[in-house]
């Protein structure tokens, strides 16, 4: 065997144990890659779908999950996690101070027409959920462009149904609340995946023209209603008022009355009694009263002179009245 022979041999030999160490190393790597792209985590708030060749396969929960490499594919949805949709305006930076704009087709999509004829600027945020993730992917095509276009169309409905003083004062709690029923129920008859957690109306103007003129409005309005206020608590202040004092006069009134007729039937029992006694002794009743009643008057006198008939005895009399003043003055 020549040398060069040899040499030939020695390089096939090399060469083909290179090639063998190439597809061992090859052979390893693809099988590290097919574990890896097999295995995949799904985060709490997330749910993963789970496709083979385009078709719908399965739904896997949060954690550590398996696909056949090359085969099936997964999409991640994040069913738990708030999402919100803003209309009229943007939010450019978020933060303490958050700033807005109203470009991003705000400015169109906010322009309302009330049924009364007239425009108002409503400005508005949408806050849902993805409640089904297979109806979200599979159902619509575009569900977040889909969902934009029901909240919109659903808010001119519910505008155009109203007039104007209604969407800028009284009426925009109930349009929030009706916003959010009719969003809820399009989605469902179109399995657009989605439940509407929140529908908050953020601000309702006036058109720039007329501003001024509706905040004038608005203002006499309120004005209007303190008035008004004013006017059921002044009512409300002095009309009680009245009311006790009417019923006091009543009760009063009712009381002098009782007490005037228990008198009198005082007055009538005691007559009544009196008469019993005097028909079975006129005369002796008779001077009883009398004596009585000069009992009760004589004191009240004062100074006073007492003579018979004939003008005799005054002064034993007036000893008599002198005799009673000192023991009256003693006793005191």
């Amino acid at each position: 065997m020549t040398s060069n022979q040899f040499n030939l041999n020695t390089s096939s030999g090399v060469l083909e144990k290179l090639l063998k160490n190439i597809r061992s190393v090859g052979l390893m790597l693809f099988v590290a890659l097919m574990a890896w792209t097999a295995f995949f985590t799904i985060d709490p708030e997330e749910e993963g779908v789970i496709v083979r060749f385009g078709k719908y396969v399965r739904t896997v929960e949060p954690g550590l999950n398996y696909k056949i490499p090359l085969v099936e594919s997964v999409y991640k949805v994040a069913v738990e996690r708030q999402q919100k949709m803003e209309f009229g305006f943007r939010t450019t930076s978020a933060g303490v101070r958050s700033s807005y704009t109203r470009g991003g087709g705000g400015v169109d999509e906010a322009l309302m027409l009330t049924g009364d004829l007239n425009l108002a600027d409503v400005e508005w945020v949408v806050q849902y959920r993805i409640d089904n993730s297979y109806n979200y992917l599979f159902k619509v095509r575009n569900p977040e462009v889909t969902l934009r276009d029901i909240s919109e169309s659903a808010m001119r409905q519910i505008v155009g149904d109203r007039t104007v003083n209604e969407v800028l004062t009284v009426g925009r709690t109930e349009i929030s609340a009706k916003l959010q029923e009719l969003m809820q129920q399009v989605c469902r008859e179109y399995s657009v995946g989605v439940k509407i957690d929140q529908v908050v109306l953020q601000d309702v103007n006036p058109p720039e023209p007329v501003k001024a003129a509706f905040n004038a409005v608005n203002e006499a309005q309120q004005e209007k209603e303190t008035l008004i206020n004013q006017a059921k608590a002044e009512y409300n202040k002095v009309i009680p008022k009245a009311a006790g004092q009417a019923k006091e006069t009543i009760q009063m009134a009712e009381g002098y009355a009782t007490e005037r007729v228990n008198n009198a039937k005082g007055d009538v029992a005691r007559f009544n009694a009196l008469y019993k006694e005097y028909v079975k002794a006129p005369e002796v009743t008779r001077r009883r009263i009398y004596l009585e009643t000069m009992e009760e008057v004589m004191p009240r006198l004062g100074q006073k002179i007492i003579t018979d008939q004939n003008g005799n005895n005054v002064l034993p009399l007036l000893q008599m009245q002198l005799s009673q003043q000192k023991s009256t003055t003693n006793g005191q």
